[in-house]
């Protein structure tokens, strides 16, 4: 896991540091409080800051690269890119920029949290046909609870996954990659983007059949180890992710990602119940290497398939 920490007075050595750790960017204004402080964890492509200016401070940024949200805590953020004025206050969650486009505006004495994933990540969890670029069209979320929505998903990996990924191992890569692609889930579910005008193929329909449901599960269940997103079951069929999501909707009652949990859970039991605690073996360590982050969930969702707590099971065989 990489960490980076900046706390300074200098206004150049603050813009040195933004360049370097977003993307080249010039600070305007000569303000008299200039201390800045800045708090960084990222681990596999996925990153979360917390920064805090006790300032007023303008900026003009290149092109990120990265789909950036902040969440505001204190403070204002006042977007003023193409000539626009666009005010984002406390207990906001929102995009800063697109990811290919400059942007500019100014941090108005205010505290946030800036979370950022690979652009390509929303495109691996969309259910549109392969191929087409899926676009964040909108800053702010759709309605309020949408805002909730997605301040919560941003919560969880900020103060959850990273806190309790372990620094290397394929446990820590599974329970962030997990993490990432149930952010960027939300962040289509919660903010404007092409997947709505999107139109439906007729061909989703026919094709969601109980084939493509046998294959997806057994693609499921060869691969749940793995990274793997929608886009991925999809491709071993081949069909669309939407018909692969229609195909688990008509004949499973759940979801493809949901079946993926379910598969996973099983195999975090038996692991659990073959696993030897006198070895060093732990319920934490197991969930974490089948991609479960926060121990609570899942505690409860282990207790309500197997009606016992995962540390009942341990070492029981």
């Amino acid at each position: 896991m990489e960490s980076l920490l900046f706390d300074s007075g200098d206004l150049e050595a603050t813009q040195e540091f933004l360049s370097s750790a977003y993307t080249p960017m010039r600070i305007g204004g000569r303000p008299a409080e200039t201390r800045a402080r800045i708090s960084r964890r990222a681990v596999g492509g996925l990153s979360v800051d917390r920064l805090e200016f006790g300032y007023t401070l303008a900026y003009d940024a290149g092109c990120l690269g990265k789909v950036c949200l902040v969440t505001m805590h204190a403070g204002t953020i006042v977007d003023t890119t193409g000539g626009r004025e666009e005010v984002f206050g406390p207990g906001e969650t929102f995009l800063l920029a697109p990811h290919d486009r400059p942007y500019a505006g100014r941090v108005r004495e205010a505290r946030y949290t800036i979370t950022m994933f690979d652009p390509r990540l929303l495109d691996r969890v969309s259910s549109t046909q392969a191929g087409r670029e899926v676009r964040i069209t909108g800053a702010r979320p759709i309605a309020p609870a949408a805002n909730r929505q997605l301040g919560a998903a941003v919560a969880y990996l900020r103060d959850h996954v990273l806190d309790e990924a372990s620094a290397s191992g394929e446990g820590n890569r599974l329970v962030v990659s997990t993490a990432a692609q149930h952010l960027a889930a939300t962040v289509l579910a919660t903010l404007p983007n092409t997947t709505y005008a999107q139109r439906r193929d007729p061909r989703d329909s026919r094709d969601a059949g109980s084939g493509t449901l046998r294959r997806a599960v057994e693609f499921i269940e060869a691969n749940a180890h793995r990274d793997i997103t929608l886009a991925d079951i999809a491709a071993s069929i081949p069909v669309t992710p939407r018909a692969v999501q229609y195909a688990f909707t008509r004949h499973a009652g759940t979801t493809p990602l949901g079946h993926l949990r379910r598969v996973r859970l099983a195999r975090a039991h038996a692991e659990l119940g073959a696993a030897d605690p006198a070895s060093g073996a732990t319920v934490s360590g197991v969930a974490a290497r089948w991609g479960f982050a926060h121990q609570g969930r899942f505690a409860a969702a282990y207790r309500k398939v197997y009606e016992v707590a995962p540390s009942v099971t341990l070492g029981t065989r």
